[in-house]
């Protein structure tokens, strides 16, 4: 790549593989059909609209499964999330809203994806970033939070020309507008680590200014939806990974069409980074001690009936901390 502010571009089918202070990001889209009464899909998957199971049985998603030494931050842009863990915590989360799950020295949870709709399909999008921790951080107890769409922080700019553009601040800032406060045992709470985590959304033809940070940053620019975008005049196909200079302002220039873009940028912890499955350390002999441990232990006892619980169809959006002892509703918040 010849151009001096873009490093690399890739194209992209599921996973996105990134750079310290993150480790890789997976991008969900699947077209459930309508929904039976187990909240599972009523009829199975075509090639026209394909959808898969992952390591659900009756509802899809990720049944009771372990995790330790970095974090989980899950977007969701279709469909709903129910979420179950080690720590006696559950919930529900939907279009728009964030979770942030800090697996700190080990947590057990599981992500299932119920079909509420009967009377309708039930299109799933989701990301789900891989974000590194901190040698100290990976021995923290782990914690999560909830990012509830209404809270969440947008800025709305509007070019020369008139056109619109929209960017949720999930982490860091954009600008002079501030994100929700991360876990705090987060690599991305203290601000020096400029950890920003936008998602941009353009109207057709517009153009946005993204700030510079600083030369040491990692950055990467994902676009996601939309058939074509410039950035620094460079044409960017749909589903391509852009890895960009850090420390210079960047232009995104839309064309006819919505674009969407998933933006990443943070300064790297650099330590050393051993990962086997879902546990990411800093050497082999870590990464031993903890599957041993975790062997032994399960990181707590697993405190629901089933390794692949869900919600009822009419629970509302929710999330409980504290082994369930308080309840958040994100209206009334």
């Amino acid at each position: 790549m010849s151009h001096p502010h873009i490093y690399n571009i890739q194209a992209i089918e599921f996973r996105l593989d990134l750079k310290d202070p993150f480790l890789f990001t997976a991008h969900h889209i699947d077209y459930y059909p309508e929904g039976n009464d187990q909240l599972g899909p009523s009829k199975p998957s075509t090639p026209d609209k394909p959808y898969r199971m992952y390591y659900g049985d009756v509802v899809p998603g990720f049944p009771e499964h372990p995790h330790t030494g970095f974090e989980t931050i899950t977007l969701v842009e279709r469909g709903y999330v129910d979420h179950f863990d080690s720590l006696g915590n559950s919930g529900r989360y939907a279009a728009g809203d964030v979770q942030w799950l800090s697996t700190g020295n080990g947590v057990e949870h599981c992500e299932m994806f119920p079909l509420l709709h009967q009377d309708q399909e039930n299109p799933f999008e989701l990301f789900q970033i891989w974000f590194n921790s901190s040698p100290d951080e990976k021995k923290q107890d782990a914690d999560y939070k909830m990012m509830w769409r209404e809270q969440i922080p947008h800025v709305y700019e509007t070019d020369s020309n008139g056109f619109k553009a929209d960017v949720r601040v999930i982490s860091g800032r954009f600008k002079q507008t501030y994100a929700i406060s991360r876990p705090p045992h987060s690599w991305a709470a203290a601000p020096e680590h400029r950890v920003n985590i936008y998602m941009i959304d353009l109207d057709p033809n517009a153009e946005l200014i993204i700030p510079a940070t600083t030369s040491t940053s990692t950055r990467f620019a994902y676009f996601y939806e939309g058939p074509e975008l410039y950035i620094e005049d460079q044409p960017i196909e749909f589903k391509h990974l852009v890895e960009l200079k850090a420390d210079v302002e960047i232009k995104l220039k839309n064309t006819s069409q919505r674009a969407k873009i998933l933006w990443l940028e943070g300064e790297p912890i650099g330590a050393p980074v051993a990962m086997r499955g879902p546990f990411v350390l800093n050497s082999d002999e870590e990464l031993n001690t903890a599957f041993a441990r975790y062997r032994k232990t399960h990181f707590g006892p697993w405190p629901w009936d089933s390794a692949a619980p869900v919600l009822p169809r009419e629970q509302a959006r929710f999330a409980s901390y504290k082994k369930g002892q308080e309840i958040e509703h994100p209206e009334s918040l």
